[in-house]
């Protein structure tokens, strides 16, 4: 390890999609210090994202649980954190109680947005406009430059881009008995945030039966969390033929199985950003949520929306209790987003490609 190298701190988001939006900051940290040495502390669930960033030197999983503050535990964390002597410390979570670790664990320079009034916790203190709130990326990337300093425009900043070895991704194909003859669609149709993000179950259920109609060479699987089963239960029982795996794998085997989909139709979710960091097509579904504040990023993306007057309303749940904004969001035109990526002018050999990369592995 280089000791003379600079050490940096990074204090991840507590959310899947935040995190994912956070790695632009660290590409710029990077292009600023090829040598930096850049450790991030993120909570247990989260840390698999981290793992997969080519950034990242080491990653600490921590357990603290919402809402609570466990001032014991953050002040044994930041004690054994003093004896790395970060340098600086960057604090992602507007929160005060993040701010406590860099803090007690004495590293000079603590910098993030000021949060809940985090005077003296953090001491390079950034602002954003509540009346005008940056996208995610920008927002965090902003943190690279000086608290005066912007990020405008999708240009001026790198997009996250994660990566799985290919022999890692295929460990976990063959584990979950995937046909990796046959082209992967996968659906995420949960959304931790709340229910208004959701498109229905009978919506994904049409399109599953529509695709599986259409094209024999497809697969479709469904992917989330232990809190997603219910729903991807009845998307399955609905359209005979997919593969449900809510529930059935950790974050990391779902990170690796993304890594070699075709496509992915999502809600506005995690996983959205997951595929996308990975550049692959995502047709992602909003009604509650504002796409200009977390799209998809990735360049074959597709954005499916009614765009009503009541939306983005920001709730967890349909605050006029009809839920328009993903009821009236008819399989159709989800259908015709997703089907130029299937076409079969656009559709990859999934075996030409893997017997091409044994070829190259093959070759001296």
């Amino acid at each position: 390890m280089n000791r003379t190298a600079a050490r940096i701190l990074v204090i991840s988001p507590n959310w899947i999609g935040d995190a994912i939006m956070a790695q632009p900051l660290l590409q710029l940290l990077k292009q600023q210090d090829a040598a930096a040495l850049v450790d991030v502390l993120a909570p247990a669930w989260v840390a698999p994202v981290w793992e997969a960033m080519p950034e990242v030197n080491q990653v600490y999983a921590t357990q603290f649980r919402h809402g609570k503050l466990q001032l014991g535990e953050r002040w044994r964390l930041a004690r054994s954190l003093r004896e790395v002597s970060y340098d600086r410390a960057y604090v992602l979570p507007n929160t005060l109680k993040f701010a406590l670790i860099p803090w007690m664990a004495g590293i000079p320079k603590r910098i993030g947005y000021l949060g809940e009034k985090r005077y003296g916790l953090l001491n390079v203190i950034h602002h954003d406009n509540k009346d005008s709130p940056r996208p995610m990326i920008p927002f965090y990337a902003a943190l690279a430059g000086p608290p005066s300093g912007t990020v405008q425009g999708r240009e001026a900043y790198p997009v996250p881009h994660m990566v799985v070895e290919k022999e890692k991704a295929e460990r976990v194909l063959e584990k979950l008995g995937m046909d990796t003859g046959k082209r992967i669609v996968a659906f995420a149709p949960g959304a931790e945030f709340g229910p208004a993000k959701r498109w229905p179950v009978h919506g994904f259920a049409s399109l599953a039966r529509r695709i599986l109609a259409d094209f024999d060479d497809v697969i479709i699987v469904l992917l989330g969390s232990p809190n997603d089963r219910p729903v991807c239960d009845e998307i399955a029982a609905q359209a005979q033929g997919v593969r449900n795996l809510a529930g059935k794998t950790t974050l990391a085997e779902a990170i690796a199985l993304i890594s070699q989909i075709d496509a992915m139709v999502t809600n506005d979710s995690g996983l959205m950003h997951v595929a996308s960091a990975f550049e692959k097509p995502v047709i992602a579904i909003y009604g509650s949520t504002d796409y200009h504040h977390t799209p998809p990023f990735s360049k074959y993306s597709e954005i499916v929306s009614l765009d009503l007057p009541c939306a983005p309303c920001q709730k967890r749940e349909c605050p006029l209790g009809h839920h328009d904004c993903m009821e009236k969001l008819g399989p159709d035109s989800v259908y015709r987003a997703l089907k130029k990526y299937l076409a079969d002018s656009v559709a990859i050999d999934r075996k030409q490609n893997r017997q091409m990369a044994g070829n190259e592995r093959g070759k001296p």
